[in-house]
């Protein structure tokens, strides 16, 4: 395995969660190709506690490719299903992991229904099997984006709402995920299925896709690790919160252990905000020896590209998942580096 990625796992052993819980148990995984749930899966099936995962994708080829390490395991078993039909999964399943949704702000004008399928009939499918299976816990990875636009606030705490436009095509994935946590809350009301929702921040770290992920940071990633200089397209003034992944992965994992069923969780760091610009230049002084530069280009107005008009946003509060123990430890300099250090 990728020593950075086993160094990562190791620090989420040592974080004090008592994770022989999961001993003998069965997860199912939705977007097992994507870099949270391929990641979450790396961490189960290391942990040595006979744990079974279903690692449920929509491209094998791709989800056997990250998760190489344990092509052949007995525990893993990988399969192609559209979440978005009526599932019939045989066996037990003890835990729901559902992460299966396009993130990327490239996906919003190019295929918007595809957005929300999988956050509205996924999820609804997956809280139906669920019920039928009896899980012991269904973990909702959700967004900031379902708490909608804000203005001149430092933090977003898990109740607060602001606004969104049902007829903005870009809201396809706020409003998707506003509805699919609603859908968690119903769920456990009526069902008492016990729905776990994260808010995750911008998460970065080993395994983004560098080549079909055009959000920034990725971008970035991939400019330093070619010698490219780095390309701003737009004035870098838009301001984000990010998180390391194995900070955020914990932060997952704590929730499911220790959070109650019913709520929602803000997943972040409380040290990762920074402006666009000011992170491009960052990573550039972060590795003086390939001598690269920051340059700006215009950005060619596209159809599909729909620019996020929430420019200064504020970071999601974190201090309920703090409250069950959750310390955000990588600093934006070192998990960049570690994500670098990662692919060389």
């Amino acid at each position: 395995m990728n020593e950075v990625i086993k160094e990562d796992i190791e620090n989420i052993r040592q974080a004090g969660l008592d994770l022989r819980k999961f001993k003998n148990t069965t997860f199912l995984v939705t977007g097992s190709g994507g870099l949270l749930a391929s990641y979450m899966i790396l961490v189960l099936l290391s942990l040595k506690l006979n744990i079974n995962v279903i690692a449920v994708c929509r491209d094998v080829v791709k989800t056997k490719k990250k998760l190489r390490e344990f092509k052949n395991d007995p525990n893993l078993r990988i399969i192609r299903k559209d979440i978005t039909k009526k599932l019939n999964i045989k066996g037990r399943i003890d835990y729901v992991f559902h992460a299966a949704s396009p993130a990327s702000s490239q996906y919003y004008g190019l295929n918007p229904v595809e957005v929300i399928s999988p956050n509205v009939m996924g999820t609804n499918n997956l809280l139906v099997l669920s019920k039928e299976k009896k899980v012991k816990g269904f973990l909702f990875f959700s967004s900031g984006e379902a708490c909608g636009a804000f203005s001149k606030r430092k933090y977003i705490n898990e109740n607060d709402y602001g606004y969104l436009d049902p007829l903005d095509v870009r809201s396809c994935y706020g409003e998707s995920k506003r509805i699919a946590e609603n859908m968690c809350a119903c769920w456990f009301y009526q069902y008492r299925v016990p729905t776990y929702i994260v808010r995750p921040e911008h998460i970065y770290g080993p395994g983004m896709d560098l080549i079909n992920d055009r959000r920034v940071y990725a971008e970035f990633v991939s400019d330093i690790l070619n010698y490219r200089n780095i390309v701003l397209k737009s004035d870098g003034k838009a301001v984000r919160t990010f998180c390391y992944l194995s900070d955020a992965t914990e932060g997952f994992l704590r929730v499911l252990l220790k959070g109650k069923p019913g709520n929602c969780y803000n997943v972040g760091n409380t040290n990762g905000r920074i402006s666009i610009k000011k992170l491009a230049y960052k990573l550039v002084a972060l590795f003086p020896e390939r001598k690269l530069k920051v340059v700006k280009i215009n950005r060619k107005n596209k159809r599909s590209y729909m620019e996020n008009n929430d420019r200064i946003r504020p970071s999601l509060s974190i201090k309920k998942l703090e409250n069950i123990g959750y310390k955000s430890r990588v600093s934006i300099e070192e998990g960049f580096k570690r994500t670098i250090r990662s692919y060389q």
